[in-house]
């Protein structure tokens, strides 16, 4: 399965990003990518939709908190949402569910996403 991300820019100055597909070793870089290049552009405040996100290894867990560690040294925060099944079980398991406050149900279900 393909990994994606797309990202918009949220109406209060942040973005959001919508994973889908499997988030491991090989895909991990380019959610990476994704966040350097948002947190260059000045964002801080990054929502992270997992709604999609069928699957998530420890490298997809460490992109997470990379990304949280990197917007919050600057006043920011990433937040993760709408993680179901396997997803969600690993966010549990690892305490990153917690840490960055992961919630069940999309912040904003009807907002778009591009690229």
């Amino acid at each position: 399965m393909t990994f994606t991300v797309t990202y918009a820019q949220r109406d209060e100055g942040g973005a959001r990003l919508r994973l889908a597909g499997e988030l491991d070793l090989s895909t991990a870089p380019e959610l990476n990518t994704a966040i350097d290049r948002l947190v260059a552009e000045g964002r801080r405040e990054l929502l992270v939709d997992l709604s999609e996100l069928t699957f998530c290894d420890s490298t997809g867990i460490a992109a997470f908190v990379r990304g949280d560690n990197l917007v919050a040294a600057d006043g920011g925060w990433l937040r993760l949402t709408g993680a179901s099944g396997r997803v969600a079980r690993v966010l549990q398991v690892t305490g990153v569910a917690e840490v960055l406050r992961h919630d069940l149900e999309p912040a904003d279900p009807t907002a778009s996403a591009g690229s």
